[in-house]
This record gives C-alpha cells, sequence and structure tokens, in this order.
C-alpha cells in the first residue's frame, strides 16, 4: 500500500504526492483546447514536473458532465503522439494514462506510460481487467454512477458512503483475484453525485483506508467547489486547495490537480502538522 511500481521504479506513497493533469481536449470544462500544440504540451509538464509532480495524468477523452462521446480512433489519434513527444522530452517521466479503453492502455503503456486512470473502474471495457493484470501496472479505478453524457441526471443512492465503499470492495475482490497488485481507489467527486454527496465522500473520506489502497482525489476546480460559492472554475483555485487540504487530513494519498505548486505546498503543510 506505501509503494507504486511504475515501469520498475518504486515510487514511494508514505508522503501524499501529486498528479498534474494534462488534458488535451478541447472541451474540459477548464482547461479545453489551451494545450494543442507540441510546445504548450512541454512548457506546462515542465512547469508542473518543476512545481514538484510525481505523476502527469495525460486525457484525450473528455469526462466532464455531458461530454461528447468521441470514438477509439480519435482517442488513439490525440493521445499516442503526446505519449511518445513526453517519453523522449523527459525519459524519467511517469505518466498515466486517463482512459476506460484496454486498447488505449496497451498501447500507451506500449509507448513508456506505467498508469492506468480508469474513470469506469471496469465498468465501461469489460477486457480493462484482464489487460491491466497481463501489463502489471498500478491502476486507479473511479466511481461513477452512468456515464459521463448522462451521470449528473439523476444521481441516486441509498447511502453514498457505503454504496461507494461497497462497489470498491467488490473490485479490489476481483483485481486481487487476477493478480492486480498496486490498486488506488477515487470516489469520483462530480462523477454521478450532487454536491450533497460529494461533500458526503469528503468529509469521510477517512473510511476509505480501511479498503488497503491508496486514496486519490480529483477536487481541482470542480463545480462542488465553485458552483456553491457562485465563481467560475478560474477562480476556484482558493476553493481546491481548502478541499485538498480536508483531503488530506482525511487520508488522501494523491492528489489530481490543474495546479500542481499549490497542491505541494498544502501536502507541505499538513506534513508539518502531523509531524
Amino acid at each position: 500500500m506505501n509503494s507504486l511500481n511504475c515501469n520498475g521504479k518504486l515510487v514511494d506513497l508514505s508522503s501524499p504526492k501529486v498528479m498534474g493533469i494534462l488534458n488535451i481536449t478541447p472541451d474540459s470544462f477548464f482547461d479545453g483546447n489551451t494545450y494543442n500544440s507540441s510546445h504548450s504540451i512541454i512548457q506546462q509538464v515542465e512547469k508542473m514536473l518543476n512545481e514538484g509532480a510525481t505523476f502527469i495524468d495525460v486525457g484525450a477523452y473528455s469526462s466532464r458532465p455531458g461530454a461528447k462521446h468521441i470514438s477509439e480512433e480519435v482517442e488513439l489519434e490525440r493521445i499516442l503522439p503526446v505519449i511518445t513527444l513526453l517519453v523522449n522530452e523527459f525519459p524519467e517521466i511517469l505518466i498515466s494514462v486517463d482512459t476506460f479503453r484496454s486498447s488505449v492502455v496497451e498501447q500507451c503503456i506500449h509507448l513508456g506510460a506505467c498508469i492506468v486512470n480508469d474513470i469506469s473502474a471496469g465498468n465501461m471495457d469489460e477486457k480493462m481487467f484482464q489487460i491491466v493484470a497481463k501489463l502489471q501496472v498500478p491502476y486507479i479505478m473511479m466511481h461513477m454512477q452512468g456515464t459521463p453524457q448522462n451521470m449528473q441526471a439523476n444521481p441516486i443512492y441509498d447511502d453514498v458512503v457505503k454504496d461507494v465503499l461497497f462497489f470498491f470492495s467488490k473490485k479490489i475482490a476481483e483485481l486481487r483475484t487476477l493478480g492486480v497488485n498496486d490498486i488506488i481507489t477515487d470516489v469520483g467527486f462530480g462523477f454521478g453525485k450532487t454536491v450533497e454527496q460529494n461533500y458526503q465522500l469528503l468529509k469521510h473520506l477517512a473510511l476509505f483506508k480501511n479498503l488497503g489502497a491508496p486514496t486519490l482525489v480529483g477536487l481541482s476546480r470542480k463545480s462542488m467547489l465553485f458552483k456553491p460559492l457562485e465563481i467560475t472554475p478560474k477562480s476556484a483555485l482558493n476553493a481546491t486547495t481548502s478541499a485538498n487540504t480536508i483531503a488530506l487530513l482525511n487520508g488522501a494519498t494523491i492528489l489530481r490537480v490543474h495546479d500542481v505548486k499549490e497542491a505541494v505546498e498544502a501536502i507541505r503543510i499538513v506534513e508539518l502538522l502531523k509531524n
């Protein structure tokens, strides 16, 4: 639980780490169409690495609520050249591939990526678990009710915390049976949850440590932060840092963020408090 094997390199998780987000989609909710050239991509990744990101999460399929569905071919056309570019430019980089398609995973890992970040926890591709087991790569699985196209229509749970815990306990058992060692859970803030349900999960995040797997949180500039404050995603950095700090105090292991410097600082402050 305290380390991940990424391309043969052991990453120590005894202190929390930061995952920088690189969206190469035209329609992401915060930074869509920002990183659309080799120069802008290299510049942004270099900035995130210099600011202390341990991982870079590359996504070519927008999963914001109501996002347009794209084909596997379009996703591959977007993501493969970027993986190649980053591996050549930053030989030591630890790339996470944000996809729910096992075929995209296979090709990206072959090019040098080393982590899978699956918003559907295997539910949108029945081959995903087998591929992850075959490749023996760390697997981030997120809880989502529905699909990006319909997830926010009407999310209903008996008890959101218990339901998500039960979901993960089943998935972890399945993955362990297949021989997957490095499993990370992500409760999926904003993915088929109301604002109130998101805050229930944040409040009780410490319970997810009982699953025996590290916890990733993706709170960065999300609507659960900016909507109650009646601000825009662009103005939600302060709210993001506040939420990330709460998550860290409740046991978060990895912060997935647009703003690396501020997340690293939040980790440092919480570590000082704990030590």
